[in-house]
């Protein structure tokens, strides 16, 4: 006999559910990992709980807490500091993913897009470590998960050998997300002088005459980029129901370029005339979390919660620090920029829109996967006290 938790039947009651625009005293009900109905009275509650016998049923108390739809994190690469935790010092890949998978719900993620970049060529973003993250993420997908781990290819389009990757990972349906990136110093998030030769030597621990070399290699690359063939690739990628990205688009004009590409999200553009204009343009544009919780840009670029308020961004990602999501939306209702549901919105329905799963993901509804998370907050810090995936439990917590 299958146990209740096998079943993935279940009623979660007694909780402050965030809906799409509004926050109810509600119940869930869950039938086979897909969100039943929202019960709003007792009197559905009762109705609904008797139609099943006791050991058919599973019963959760939300303790008045606040039931959120699972959030979902379309950029993320802190699965580099996991394998590389200082320059120079590799862990097994296997281990990493899985020590990494083991912290999503803790803060949250119920779909995490690990943001994976094929390029830069230095530590884990080359070709050597990048094709064995694909490949084990890509098959341990098939066999079992505590989250839904997705793939973000995040292509350095100035890395020339990187192409066929790309091209076959795309052709293959191994990749989830697609965003073109351009890290060459003088644009970009590297447009001060000197500061893509600071990040290089602090991260990857090399000295001065190293990184020269690199930035001397990187501008000849980047001056033999073939930009028809990448346009050809964000079309093979939207052929394979793929979402496209850019990424830190610094003027009008760039995002006029990354539209013609085909993308449907920007990532951190770089100034509000930039971001405005994107989301005028119809594009999703992501701003970071750990931008909003520290108030400021860890490169002194635009600051995130002033692009979202001044409504020009639809989405926050972790970035490089998964539990900052959490905390940030809860930042935004704190310091009244937003109401929570537009909030939570913001990290997990638009999310689901720009990356086309939001048929299935991305809100508390009827039909829609059974990923939720239980909030509750200690001296107006959220946590997590439960996590549960496509109706089953992967983690749960309280305080003694």
């Amino acid at each position: 006999m299958t146990t209740p938790a096998r079943k993935r039947n279940m009623i979660i009651r007694n909780g402050k559910v965030v809906l799409e625009d509004r926050i109810v005293h509600a119940a869930i009900a869950v039938k086979d990992g897909i969100i039943d109905e929202v019960l709003i009275d007792e009197a559905s509650l009762q109705e609904y709980e008797n139609r099943y016998s006791e050991g058919d049923l599973a019963r959760i108390d939300a303790a008045g807490r606040y039931i959120l739809p699972g959030l979902i994190d379309i950029h993320n690469d802190a699965i580099e500091k996991e394998v590389q935790p200082r320059p120079g010092t590799l862990f097994p890949l296997k281990m990493s993913f899985l020590e990494f998978e083991r912290k999503m719900p803790i803060h949250g993620i119920t779909t995490m897009y690990h943001s994976l970049s094929l390029g830069v060529g230095l530590s884990l973003r080359g070709d050597h470590l990048l094709t064995e993250l694909v490949e084990l993420i890509h098959n341990y997908r098939g066999s079992r998960s505590i989250i839904r781990n997705r793939i973000h290819l995040r292509y350095e389009v100035s890395y020339l050998t990187g192409y066929p990757i790309a091209q076959q990972y795309i052709e293959n349906q191994m990749i989830d997300y697609l965003s073109f990136m351009d890290h060459s110093p003088g644009q970009g998030q590297y447009r001060a002088p000197g500061s893509f030769e600071r990040y290089v030597m602090k991260n990857q621990g090399v000295g001065i005459d190293e990184v020269h070399t690199i930035v001397e290699e990187l501008l000849m690359r980047r001056r033999q980029i073939d930009w028809e063939k990448l346009r050809q690739l964000g079309k093979l990628a939207g052929e394979q129901g793929i979402a496209l990205a850019s990424h830190d688009d610094d003027s009008i004009e760039q995002v006029e370029l990354s539209r013609e590409f085909g993308v449907s999200v920007t990532e951190f553009p770089i100034n509000m005339e930039t971001a405005k204009h994107a989301s005028k343009s119809g594009l999703f544009v992501c701003v970071g979390a750990p931008n909003l919780v520290r108030g400021e840009s860890h490169d002194h670029n635009l600051r995130a919660i002033d692009v979202i308020t001044e409504g020009a961004a639809s989405i926050i990602c972790s970035d490089y620090h998964p539990s900052a999501l959490l905390t940030a939306i809860f930042i935004l209702v704190e310091k009244g920029i937003v109401e929570l549901p537009e909030a939570v919105r913001m990290a997990t329905l638009y999310p689901a829109q720009a990356l086309g799963i939001a048929d299935h993901y991305g809100a508390i509804a009827p039909g829609k996967a059974a990923d939720l998370i239980i909030v509750d907050q200690y001296d107006g810090h959220p946590w997590v006290t439960q996590t549960i995936v496509g109706g089953k439990t992967v983690y749960m917590a309280d305080v003694f």
